[in-house]
């Protein structure tokens, strides 16, 4: 039965669920700053339907030609149905997505190889995982050092970006099965780049105007991002920054220090934010500080660059994408160091407001009225030094501060090799505790919560509702993204939490120590989330693909096109995925239907909507059901003691 929730405040309705953020903006708002809740309020104006649903073509400069599906007149200039333009504009929104991904690991792929030829400040830290990429580069271990084992590897998945015929290495991890699958339809991505200029080529005016057509290439380029660029951006990472282990850190507002100069990292690739996590510790920079009256440098994350150093370092998260505003709103922070991808604009204003400065790095990403300081993982260090300086400079120019007292302890770090270590130990390292558990029924499923928080919802609600449900009915969960920091706010993210599971899956956290809702990363890592499903398959028990295992995925807050990207991707390995709120094609029924329903007889996969997320969390528990059905292991199994005989026999 379903746990009884405290319903969360209508979509309509724009908030911040978190009282420490809320009692910064109320302060904040009397001083005349305006974050995203005051643009919201000036606005007043809901979405447009048109684009919204998807049908809205601009696409040349006939349009914009708004469409109403089942209106014969209702049609483009050039006669694209309402169809065709959703599932262009959907393709473009995987396009758009993948990009951002894509151009995450080529920037991994570049730093690594730069490592591996011995330029600072980077090491290779994880020699183990660096074997097994090789292996499945077939890159050549035995007797070579591992920086000639690592500049081989780097120059193979470098090539990979501007491939243009073949397959994806990574795809090589996916079951037997899905692989199969995979080739028997085409979609295995030819190269990463490639996908994304022909999705564009494709949505270009008076191309490929087939809904189906469109929706398989979509799929195609989802799969290079996830199985492809992402995947080797996590992997590369954790060679160069070290893998993931489970850590306690803090998470919210309350992370920054009145005491310290508070230096803000946000964004999404870890070059920048690993060299300020290693200069920010430095003597001369202690000194530094001191030396304006500060007892040292507090560095924080927010977003998934947050996500990044949070689970290697222990730095711990001030906020998710709806707290960045609200972070310099705290009249604190004396820098906020931002790279690509979910950076407000709006930033720019509210430092004006305070002493801070917003300094970009990406070349790929600039914002008018913040300073520009261009990172080259070439000078890693040296410029780490000149932001870190830059910031200490600004701490007497503080006035007012307001740090609310609240901030919450948290486990994070559960990468896919430290979840089989920590089932089974160093001698018999296996996910088969799990999927026993899975199959006697003290673990119904497990379910991945992932994506962003939203402006357009009492922002981190859905998700933790979503999870506390999904725990509740015996659902190990996974979360990457701001949805961890979400959880993370609530006390989700530490092994107290498993009070609030069900009998079963609570047992099973008290006997191994962890948290009934694990920290798997950043947005990128969600590939570790395929690698864990694939394993699960790999050990046996729950069939021979994802789409056989009782797991299923949501995004309830989603906002970027990376989403979209992400749950394609999921969806083309077989993964049921419920999206939050709204989707990008609802104007057309036949493309939703396509997406909704179809498209389960082709992947094993399909997409589903929900605007609440107690159904959202329902409608996966009755995916994982009806998985479990198949496999035959719905009725829950008596334990049994095994004697000695049956042991040996097991």
């Amino acid at each position: 039965m379903p746990r009884k929730i405290i319903p969360f405040t209508k979509p309509e309705c724009q908030g911040i669920f978190c009282e420490a953020s809320t009692c910064v903006l109320e302060e904040a708002a009397k001083d005349g700053v305006k974050t995203y809740i005051q643009r919201m309020q000036d606005r007043a104006i809901e979405p447009c339907l048109f684009g919204q649903g998807g049908t809205c073509c601009r696409n040349c400069s006939f349009g914009p030609c708004m469409m109403i599906e089942d209106v014969p007149e209702s049609i483009g200039i050039c006669g694209a149905t309402p169809a065709t333009v959703a599932a262009r504009n959907f393709a473009r929104m995987v396009a758009a997505g993948s990009a951002a991904h894509m151009d995450h690991g080529r920037e991994a792929a570049l730093t690594f190889l730069a490592t591996a030829r011995g330029e600072p400040p980077f090491e290779i830290k994880d020699v183990k995982k660096l074997h097994f990429m090789a292996e499945l580069y077939k890159v050549k271990i035995e007797g070579r050092s591992k920086e000639d084992i690592a500049i081989e590897l780097g120059e193979k998945v470098l090539a990979e970006f501007g491939q243009q015929e073949g397959a994806l290495v990574m795809t090589n991890r996916a079951s037997a099965k899905r692989q199969e699958l995979w080739k028997k339809l085409g979609v295995i991505p030819r190269g990463v780049d490639r996908e994304v200029v022909e999705i564009m080529h494709r949505t270009h005016m008076g191309t490929d105007q087939d809904y189906k057509n469109l929706i398989f290439q979509a799929t195609r380029c989802a799969l290079a991002d996830g199985w492809g660029a992402s995947m080797v951006a996590t992997e590369l990472q954790d060679i160069m920054f070290g893998t993931p282990v489970p850590l306690r850190a803090e998470v919210n507002l309350g992370a920054l220090k009145e005491e310290y100069v508070n230096i803000v990292i946000h964004g999404h690739e870890p070059q920048m934010p690993e060299a300020m996590a290693i200069v920010s510790q430095e003597p001369a920079i202690v000194v530094a500080a001191q030396e304006v009256g500060a007892k040292g440098v507090n560095l924080v994350g927010v977003c998934c660059s947050g996500n990044e150093v949070l689970m290697r370092h222990g730095i711990p998260i001030a906020g998710s994408f709806t707290q960045q505003e609200i972070v310099l709103a705290t009249g604190s922070v004396e820098a906020m160091v931002v790279d690509v991808q979910c950076v407000m604009q709006g930033l720019a204003e509210v430092a004006k407001c305070f002493h801070t400065e917003l300094i970009t790095t990406s070349p790929r990403a600039m914002i008018e009225g913040a300073t520009h300081i261009e990172f080259d993982h070439h000078r890693a260090l040296e410029i780490a030094r000149e932001v870190t300086l830059r910031a200490i400079g600004k701490f007497k120019e503080r006035q007012n501060v307001r740090i609310p007292d609240r901030k919450m302890d948290v486990v994070a770090g559960f990468s896919h090799e430290t979840i089989n270590h920590m089932l089974g130990g160093a001698f018999r390292a296996s996910y088969r505790p799990l999927n026993d558990n899975i199959i006697n029924g003290r673990i119904r499923g497990v379910g991945a919560v992932v994506g962003c928080d939203s402006c357009r919802a009492e922002a981190g609600r859905p998700n933790t509702t979503v999870v506390q449900e999904l725990i509740a009915n015996n659902v190990l969960v996974l979360v990457t993204g701001c949805v961890a920091t979400s959880c993370g706010r609530e006390g989700l993210l530490r092994p107290e939490a498993a009070e609030l599971a069900g009998p079963g899956l609570r047992e099973v956290c008290e006997t191994v120590g962890m948290p009934p809702v694990l920290h798997m990363g950043s947005c990128v890592d969600n590939s570790r989330i395929l690698i864990a499903a694939t394993e699960i398959v790999r050990e046996g028990g729950l069939g021979d693909d994802i789409s056989q295992i009782p797991a299923a995925g949501c995004a309830p807050e989603w906002m970027s096109e990376k989403a979209i990207a992400i749950g394609q991707y999921f969806v083309a390995s077989g993964v049921y995925v419920v999206f939050g709120r709204t989707f990008p094609t609802t104007g057309s029924k036949v493309v939703t239907d396509f997406l909704f329903r179809e498209i389960e007889e082709i992947y094993g996969g399909r997409w589903a909507l929900a605007s609440d997320p107690v159904e959202m969390a329902q409608l996966m528990i009755q995916a994982i059901d009806k998985k479990r059905e198949a496999l035959g292991i719905q009725e829950k199994k008596e334990r049994v003691l095994f004697d000695m005989a049956m042991r040996r026999e097991l």
